[in-house]
């Protein structure tokens, strides 16, 4: 047995390579953690019950005459301001998880610098160490902002504590990577689970490829997109799904970029981005302020000019308006949160009320803390579906392709739904039973039941259609609209019975997968796509691959194999069932 503290020296033909475990240190993890846990809970718990306490239980809850509630100024006022209390109380949580965070990245930085360059593993280190450390530290607070109900703030939290650097007007979906040593510019948008990762570990042992990412302005990263360590994308760049670079790749901009197969990343002419959207000369016209024109920039493909004059000028600049995805309408946040924080304290102060003995307060706690956070979650749920009925009858919403601008109603009330659906999709997903997603999903008008399966993918809220026992794996992404430089593009997907969509891939808007058609993973369908019932799909983008043989349904056939000749035969077989029911089956 080999003692870990003694370096291994394996002997090679030309040279001695010194291999050690990594030391992790645990004691600077834990130390960190429970630092920005226990004090951003604690002083915002101190400040709410002073306020529970002292102000709202005297001057609301013991109120006798439910008239001078209306009536009386001080149990008005402590109505009014319970809602805006937990939302303080909450940011101010927030604030403290960065602020300590904010600490102790500067300290690491004090101490050890962080620079572009190679982090050699096999061989403890001042730079190895803080490496880690720094990468414990955002680790909580990132999860916090991502999972918490105001998402839109990451970027906020990553400038604060100079993680990274991000310009104004730039959105970052949800994703478990984009923390540490990026240079973003404006108006940029980064999609759902794309990864912009600094730092690429090769092997157990290997070296870390520790590079800034440099992103231009208004550049849009649609959904799953890999960039690489030390990589430059230059401004108006567009990525498709799935588009994916190595190492220290440049792209030039004013493009649009995508990833087939294997192949690393490459331009993408305009006609095949006309193909891609399904653009043509009547979609066009369809859309406000937009003219056919001749494409006139340099194209890197082996057209005619015939071809080219047949091609229609796109517009590569990010719309800045799709910012306001995430900034606008927040205001709806306040009256959901004030109606379903009011039933939670009424649980809380009926509980306290009669429930005197200490101990049985106690015990019985962590049950009553479960309950008010599932009659929060449900109280959200059936007030956010009264607010999207209101703003369903003042606009209907309607698939097309609309401009993702400012005055443009589709585009204005898209971002409206979207906003207010994903306050209860957020709180769910991190509620101890996470499959009550479907529920959401069903409430919101998804044609969805509970023999189908999400497996922690993430999925639009609104026109899709699931038939039964679909599988949606994990890490999947199933989008029914999609920001294509400056349009918004809504269509419905479909997914037909027994359909079955592997892990990592993406289902793009206008998608109607067939019924039993596979789809495999790290796949992704064009807009508009349809793939034929019974059929493996595999690619990127995906192509029709071989019939599904195992889902077809032959309950009277016996597949036998004779082990000695290597043969394999089929028998009948009869059903094993009710005679008055052979038929149905």
């Amino acid at each position: 047995m080999v003692n870990s503290e003694t370096p291994l020296i394996e002997h090679d033909s030309e040279k001695k390579v010194i291999r050690e475990d990594i030391k992790f240190q645990y004691f600077w993890y834990l130390v960190v953690l429970f630092t920005i846990y226990l004090i951003s809970y604690l002083i915002p718990a101190i400040l709410f019950m002073i306020y529970f306490l002292f102000y709202f239980i005297p001057s609301f809850l013991e109120t006798t005459n439910f008239l001078s509630i209306f009536i009386n100024l001080k149990p008005l006022l402590a109505l009014i301001s319970m809602p805006l209390v937990i939302i303080v109380c909450y940011l101010i949580r927030l604030f403290l998880i960065a602020l300590v965070a904010r600490f102790f990245w500067r300290l690491s930085e004090k101490k050890s610098p962080s620079k572009p360059g190679t982090i050699p593993r096999n061989f403890p280190s001042k730079t190895l160490n803080f490496y880690h450390i720094r990468s414990f530290i955002i680790k909580y607070p990132k999860t916090a902002f991502t999972k918490g109900i105001f998402p839109w703030l990451l970027p906020w939290l990553y400038n604060f504590v100079t993680t990274s650097q991000i310009q104004k007007g730039t959105t970052m979906e949800e994703s478990c990577v984009n923390d540490k040593f990026l240079e973003i510019g404006k108006n940029c948008y980064i999609g759902v689970n794309s990864v912009f990762t600094s730092h690429l570990i090769d092997g157990i042992f290997g070296n870390i490829a520790y590079f800034k990412i440099k992103v231009g302005d208004n550049v849009t990263a649609a959904a799953k997109n890999l960039i690489g360590p030390g990589s430059e994308i230059k401004d108006n760049s567009y990525l498709l799904p799935l588009a994916s670079t190595p190492k220290h790749s440049i792209l030039k901009g004013n493009s649009y970029y995508f990833s087939a197969g294997a192949k690393p990343l490459q331009r993408i002419s305009k006609r095949k981005i006309k193909s891609y959207l399904k653009i043509d000369p009547e979609t066009l016209e369809q859309i406000k302020d937009v003219k056919d024109a001749i494409g006139s920039s340099p194209v890197q493909t082996q057209e005619t000019n015939e071809e080219r004059e047949k091609d229609l000028s796109i517009n590569f600049v990010t719309s800045s308006a799709i910012s306001r995805v995430n900034l606008k309408f927040l205001i709806l946040y306040i009256p959901i949160f004030w109606l379903s924080g009011m039933l939670d304290a009424i649980i809380f102060y009926t509980y306290t009320y009669y429930v005197q003995n200490g101990i049985l307060m106690v015990f019985f706690l962590p049950a009553i803390m479960f309950f008010m956070w599932f009659v929060f979650i449900f109280s959200c749920l059936i007030f956010s579906k009264l607010f999207l009925i209101l703003i369903n009858l003042t606009h209907k919403p309607k698939e097309g392709i609309f401009k993702a601008e400012k005055g443009d109603n589709d585009f204005e009330f898209w971002c409206l739904r979207i906003e207010l659906k994903k306050i209860v999709l957020w709180l769910v997903r991190n509620w101890p039973l996470p499959w009550m997603d479907i529920l959401v999903f069903k409430w919101f008008g998804i044609k969805i039941n509970f023999s189908c399966g999400l497996w922690d993918s993430w999925c639009d809220a609104e026109f899709i259609h699931f038939g039964r026992k679909v599988l949606i794996g994990q890490g999947a992404t199933v989008m029914s609209s999609m920001v294509i430089g400056k349009y918004l593009i809504i269509k419905k997907v479909i997914f037909d019975d027994y359909s079955l969509i592997g892990g990592h891939s993406i289902i793009s808007p206008g998608t109607i997968v067939g019924k039993e058609t596979l789809v495999g993973a790290l796949s992704y369908s064009l807009y508009n796509q349809v793939l034929e019932p019974g059929w493996v799909y595999f690619g990127m983008p995906i192509q029709k691959l071989k019939k599904n043989k195992y889902a077809e349904e032959r309950r009277n056939k016996i597949m036998k194999r004779d082990v000695d000749e290597e043969k394999k035969f089929e028998i009948d077989h009869d059903i094993n069932i009710e005679e008055d029911k052979k038929e149905l089956a």
